[in-house]
């Protein structure tokens, strides 16, 4: 048989531990690589609320004997697991009758220690089901979920018209529909357990006993560990994934895009063993047998650090852009149903300045369609609605420099302002006024001291 002729018999228990965590098995780990005694992967499957333990034997090899079934057998029973056990033998090749009968036999006696027999036609089933490529022994992810684009309970828009609630003199009701444009993008969890004792002749000196977990973005050939706010939306909301269907959410948004994911489930694999013995490698100090002070360098073996789980899914990165007038305003995040991650606000910025943030307070501009900040946005003189600075007709009366829409405005103002009486002139500066007034009775108080009268 041709499939996996490439691959060594350690490279083939590789492929196989990925297997069957794909298969959903749990705590699937291998037995360190020398003397296994016939125990090459070990996992756990729970059936009917009971845990069991599963010992793998993996045989790269053309036909598969008697013996080997028989070995896995004895070590089933000396297999340290609190609870029922069983075994498998997995081979590229097949297996004589004689390993078949005695497999068939301890089934039939109802042996506590059952085996499973997997040969290279069952393996070319499971490879169509998981995605394994056969040929080269790498599992390729194979994935139709996605976290949901959108809060199912509102639609689509939702966000920006929720975004657009804090913007004062505009209502969230009157914002134009955005443009809507939604990008899935892969991404696997990975959960791995690390296992490591470093022992001197003094004792142990350092101890690994860690379970990490991370997201990944996936879609590039160099694989880049999403930002704790990206990994806490993916891992909390993982429950509560649906289907990708394009054509379904081309429904509600004006353009969809699905990314691949850059690199296969295996490749991921080996990228986050290689990182988590470098993550883990550290320089222990300790005092030996002679008083000596030594340094000594642990750094996890790879079969220290065991993947329990690669979970890819995809997460939807949507953008939206709202035009109003003159302006464009995008809104760009990560969503997972009603939570998100916002990547971009052009929503709560100033467009003249540099000013962001929801802490800030921001005005609409009807005349243009600007949102500015308060040093930016002034009151219209004569219809007393907010203007920008950005696009304001300005002109000085009073001393006291006035905003307007346009050249119309100002010209009426202007006829307005030349058929006021002088006070009501004074009035259009009511700090310049005031302190004229202040002024003018402080030089009356003067002159009455000068004159002897108070």
């Amino acid at each position: 048989m041709a499939v996996l002729d490439d691959l060594s018999g350690f490279e083939f228990e590789d492929v196989m531990e990925d297997v069957f965590r794909n298969l959903g098995y749990e705590n699937v780990r291998q037995a360190e690589k020398t003397a296994d005694e016939g125990r090459d992967v070990m996992m756990e499957e729970v059936i009917d609320g009971t845990r069991r333990g599963i010992v793998v034997e993996c045989k790269h090899t053309s036909t598969v004997g008697r013996p080997v079934v028989q070995k896995l057998h004895s070590a089933i029973a000396t297999f340290d697991f609190d609870g029922p056990k069983r075994g498998m033998v997995v081979t590229t090749g097949r297996f004589t009758n004689p390993a078949q009968e005695y497999a068939d036999r301890l089934r039939g006696n109802d042996d506590p220690h059952p085996i499973e027999l997997i040969d290279g036609e069952d393996l070319r089933e499971i490879a169509d089901e998981i995605g394994l490529d056969l040929y080269n022994g790498r599992i390729e992810i194979l994935c139709d979920e996605t976290l949901r684009p959108y809060d199912a309970a509102t639609d689509a828009d939702a966000p920006v018209q929720e975004a657009f609630r804090d913007i004062e003199n505009i209502a969230a009701a009157d914002v134009p529909s955005p443009y809507s444009r939604v990008q899935f993008r892969p991404v696997v969890a990975v959960t791995a357990d690390t296992n490591a004792v470093f022992e001197t002749s003094v004792g142990v000196i350092h101890r690994i006993n860690d379970r990490t977990r991370f997201v990944v973005h996936a879609e590039r050939g160099d694989p880049q560990i999403a930002d704790e706010t990206v990994a806490t939306l993916v891992t909390e909301n993982l429950h509560a994934t649906v289907d990708l269907d394009a054509e379904q959410f081309a429904q509600s948004f004006d353009d969809v895009e699905e990314r691949r994911f850059g690199q296969t489930q295996t490749e991921y694999k080996e990228w986050a063993v290689d990182r988590l013995q470098e993550y883990h490698t550290t320089t222990v100090t300790y005092t030996g047998d002679n008083n000596v002070t030594y340094n000594k360098t642990c750094e996890p073996n790879l079969s220290d650090i065991s993947v329990q789980s690669i979970e890819p899914v995809y997460l939807p990165e949507v953008r939206q852009t709202t035009e109003i007038l003159e302006y464009s305003y995008p809104y760009e995040y990560y969503a997972a149903g009603p939570s998100r991650v916002t990547l971009e606000d052009g929503i709560h910025r100033c467009v003249h300045c540099e000013t962001s943030g929801v802490d800030e307070t921001y005005t609409y501009c009807p005349n243009c369609g600007a949102i500015a900040c308060d040093s930016h946005s002034k009151t219209e003189r004569l219809e007393g609605e907010p203007v920008c600075t950005g696009c304001a007709v300005t002109e000085r009366f009073a001393l006291k420099r006035k905003y307007f829409y346009d050249e119309g405005n100002l010209n009426a103002f202007r006829k307005e302002y030349a058929e006021m009486p002088l006070h009501e002139k004074a009035m259009e500066n009511k700090l310049l006024a005031g302190g004229s007034v202040v002024a003018t009775l402080l030089l009356v108080v003067g002159l009455l001291v000068i004159g002897g009268i108070i």
